[in-house]
């Protein structure tokens, strides 16, 4: 079994800074906004949000298929894939342009500021979903504009089910396009403020939208989830983190652990259990790619949490 994962390969560099944007933004200053932040430390990461969460999907023993673009700087992570065993059959270098990058500051309040260069994600979609057989699942996470409507419209058209995660990408579609998306996927996966935009967007509430798809999981951080599936409203609680780090990659690395349980035929209420696990594992690390977690370790920690799960747990 194997899934796709449509989405953003990239560089990201990361920084903290020590205070809080806060206290240096005035709120009746935002028009003519000029600040500068000092930031000590500074890292460069593997990510963008596919390779975060084949990343994810790998660590649980998944087998990510992953559709995306890289630039003529990119060796370096194919080489990352290669390392990990993730399948590059799928991955497009496009000529003449670097890899995705984003900057991130982060602030004592886990509070973030980024800015992404798309690159080379802006020809992701002059590859099309793949004909693999054994394809289980797939994920629209963010990317090129024309190649999420484009991998959104040919997975539906393979009859292949897949996520909905239209993530920091959600302000490129108006509301008849997001209609688009949610019609034609099995779930939606959005954190709380996306999940107000895209119903703002949509003219439809969270309940309209879980009319027209298996289920939608709402992720709200440390509070846990909110999910709507067969016609109900579940409250899946939060796991304390060992320690709070780096909130960069978690909610990939929550996804990446829904499409693996997915896969098995869990509920989304269950799998979204499975994806606090590993976004609490990943918060206290540095990074979206630096954590580990064995599948045997990561189902130990579900019953740990949550008991006993209403769909049966593979075992490690």
């Amino acid at each position: 079994m194997s899934s796709l994962i449509c989405g953003s390969l990239a560089f990201d560099t990361i920084t903290d800074f020590p205070g809080r944007f806060a206290e240096h933004i005035l709120p009746d200053k935002v028009h003519m906004l000029n600040v500068a932040f000092l930031v000590p430390t500074l890292r460069r990461e593997f990510g963008g949000c596919a390779g975060n969460i084949a990343y994810s999907l790998k660590l649980l023993g998944g087998e990510p298929l992953v559709l995306a673009a890289l630039g003529e700087d990119g060796q370096d992570y194919q080489d990352r894939l290669d390392a990990f065993g993730i399948s590059r059959a799928h991955v497009h270098v496009a000529p003449r342009t670097h890899t995705a990058q984003a900057h991130i500051i982060t602030d004592r309040d886990n509070n973030q500021i980024t800015a992404f260069h798309p690159g080379a994600m802006s020809h992701a979609h002059e590859k099309a979903v793949p004909a693999v057989p054994g394809l289980r699942l797939g994920i629209i996470a963010p990317d090129g504009r024309q190649a999420m409507l484009d991998h959104a419209a040919q997975m539906a058209a393979a009859g292949l089910p897949f996520v909905f995660d239209p993530g920091q990408g959600l302000p490129m579609f108006d509301g008849e396009e997001l209609r688009g998306f949610v019609r034609q996927a099995a779930w939606v996966a959005v954190n709380d403020y996306e999940a107000a935009m895209l119903s703002e967007r949509t003219g439809w509430s969270l309940d309209d939208i879980a009319t027209h798809v298996r289920g939608i999981v709402v992720t709200q951080g440390a509070q846990g989830c909110e999910v709507r599936e067969g016609g109900a409203v579940v409250k899946v609680p939060g796991l304390q983190a060992a320690r709070v780090v780096d909130p960069t990659g978690c909610g990939d690395a929550f996804r990446g652990a829904l499409l693996w349980a997915l896969e098995q035929g869990w509920s989304l209420a269950d799998a979204s259990k499975l994806g606090n696990v590993l976004g609490a594992r990943k918060i206290a690390h540095a990074g979206p790619q630096n954590y580990s977690i064995t599948l045997g370790e990561a189902l130990a920690a579900l019953r740990q949490a949550y008991g006993e799960i209403s769909t049966p747990a593979t075992q490690a």
